[in-house]
């Protein structure tokens, strides 16, 4: 009996060793997964929604890329392939003379601005709004110390003391927390009544946009029109900050839409924006943010 007792004992102590080593095992593995990229594809019956999400502390950064020449968004990627593992579409641009109508910054320098787009500047109807137009909103990375932060701001706000801004790409309107569609020009109101509605902001549309959830998680969200009703499909900006709100964001800024909504993921590409037959629209772009893995 003795015998027997001391077997009982070392199988319960084996029992509780493995138990709490198998519940180890099961954290460390939730916290990997809590620390990959996600891609989600939420299906309604006036578009196809895909978002990526890239948790706070994650090992990826969200960085704009320009191109001289447009080019489509895998051509981006296929340039710029080493640990890119995701990306949207970027900012504003002139699809005749191909240069930008959003400002952008890599590497703490200004590489794309929109001050020196004649088409842009010269334009006559856009004189009374080039002052808000070259103040809209752009996501932003700052080195702070040791630390990388995001945000999303209008072009003039100031970069936050001990920071320095490492890059930012220009889109607008800022969605959340508000919307400052009025501010940045892209609708505009005489006697109460609206006189400009550059992006249609109220129609449904492909869409692109970028959020930061409270805990600093970064959101790409790229809204596709459904094919079997390419003239009534789509999503409307204040349904779409609606949906990014609804996942947590408590900023966000709209990026170029349209025919240039497009996202890549895991080796395949996605496109927002339909013909009227139902077919893909794969329109070059001029910039784009892409998802790359640190070294």
């Amino acid at each position: 009996m003795k015998k027997a007792g001391w077997i009982l004992l070392a199988f319960i102590s084996l029992s509780v060793i493995l138990f709490a080593d198998a519940s180890k095992l099961s954290s460390v593995n939730s916290a990997t997964s809590n620390d990959r990229v996600r891609y989600e594809v939420i299906e309604r019956s006036q578009h196809t929604i895909h978002t990526i999400t890239i948790p706070h502390h994650s090992n990826y950064s969200v960085i704009p890329r320009l191109s001289g020449e447009l080019q489509s968004l895998s051509d981006f990627v296929t340039l710029d392939s080493d640990r890119v593992v995701a990306a949207i579409n970027g900012g504003y641009f002139d699809p005749i003379n191909q240069k930008t109508t959003s400002f952008i910054s890599q590497q703490s320098q200004i590489v794309a601005d929109p001050r020196f787009n004649e088409r842009l500047v010269d334009n006559p109807d856009l004189k009374p709004y080039l002052g808000k137009i070259f103040n809209r909103a752009e996501f932003r990375r700052y080195g702070c110390g040791e630390k990388t932060q995001y945000d999303i701001q209008l072009h003039s706000a100031p970069v936050p003391a001990n920071c320095e801004l490492l890059d930012s790409l220009g889109g607008g309107p800022g969605l959340l927390p508000t919307d400052t569609s009025v501010a940045e020009a892209f609708i505009a109101y005489q006697n109460d009544e609206k006189i400009r509605d550059a992006i249609g902001s109220d129609s449904l549309n492909a869409r692109s946009a970028i959020a930061i959830t409270g805990e600093g998680d970064i959101i790409l969200a790229m809204v596709a029109q459904n094919p079997d009703q390419p003239l009534n499909s789509g999503i409307s900006l204040p349904e779409l900050a609606d949906f990014l709100s609804g996942l947590g964001a408590t900023k966000a800024m709209n990026l170029d839409g349209g025919s240039s909504a497009s996202l890549y993921y895991n080796g395949q590409t996605f496109y927002g924006r339909v013909d009227k037959e139902g077919n893909q629209i794969k329109r070059p772009i001029k910039s784009v943010l892409l998802v790359k893995q640190q070294r």
